[in-house]
């Protein structure tokens, strides 16, 4: 049966090598050897954001690690696996010349598509997390234009230096913070399906893989949260028939 692939949250960084040997057996799995049949392969994988640990900008296709993440998913891409990437906070500089390498499409967030017959609604998941306004705050700085312009125009090695001390403070913040605020806001999310005709909603983000469902204006909607690869090691299977998920 037809169907398409989620995932998000990989976190792909040479430091982290169970979550690349992960990825690469996922992506062989996708492979043309290991789903003869047409019919049995992925028609489309969606990456919905922090496909990277980070990602410093498109002038980095050339690192080594990166090269092997860009060639397995131009592979897939190549053998009939239609791949399209969202940026995530920790990849948001992801930009044209990575997509390309992928022979990947790029998408804007939130993006509204036809899931089979349902409409879907595809996001990273961190404009829901409303109730952690400092993070907020923050993510309105890093994704203004100008401030993505005068950050590119830096030294490559300046930039990760920068991202380096940011991980490193975004890591000692979150041993202080309430669970609770870096999760989805119920009124953001009924804010987001009312304005988008109350659609299925897939994210990712939270960490907190599952189903659930919210009542919206006397709509049920259902909403699909994909795990992250450090600890969860989820995709979300879609068809005609639904959604569900799959481990390994």
């Amino acid at each position: 049966m037809p169907h398409s692939l989620f995932i998000s949250d990989l976190h792909l960084s040479a430091d982290q090598p169970h979550s690349m040997a992960a990825f690469r057996r996922f992506i062989a799995g996708l492979a043309p050897q290991a789903c003869p049949e047409p019919g049995q392969r992925a028609e489309a994988l969606y990456i919905l954001g922090d496909l990277f640990d980070y990602w410093a900008g498109d002038d980095d296709l050339e690192d080594e690690f990166h090269a092997q993440v860009i060639a397995a998913l131009r592979s897939l891409a190549q053998h009939g696996t239609k791949v399209y990437l969202l940026r995530g906070n920790r990849d948001l500089l992801m930009g044209e010349a990575l997509a390309n390498a992928c022979h990947a499409t790029l998408l804007n967030d939130p993006v509204l598509i036809d899931l089979y017959g349902t409409p879907t609604l595809l996001s990273h998941g961190d404009t829901l997390c409303t109730g952690d306004t400092e993070y907020q705050r923050y993510r309105t700085q890093v994704h203004d234009a100008d401030f993505q312009r005068q950050f590119l125009a830096k030294p490559l090695a300046e930039r990760k230096a920068y991202i380096a001390q940011l991980r490193e403070r975004s890591i000692a913040e979150k041993q202080s913070k309430d669970s609770a605020i870096m999760d989805v806001d119920d009124n953001a999310v009924a804010a987001l399906l009312r304005e988008h005709g109350y659609p299925r909603l897939i994210h990712g983000h939270t960490h907190r893989p599952g189903r659930h469902e919210h009542m919206v204006d006397g709509h049920i909607c259902e909403r699909w949260v994909l795990g992250d690869w450090h600890q969860q090691g989820s995709a979300l299977h879609c068809d005609a028939q639904g959604c569900r998920s799959i481990d390994f």
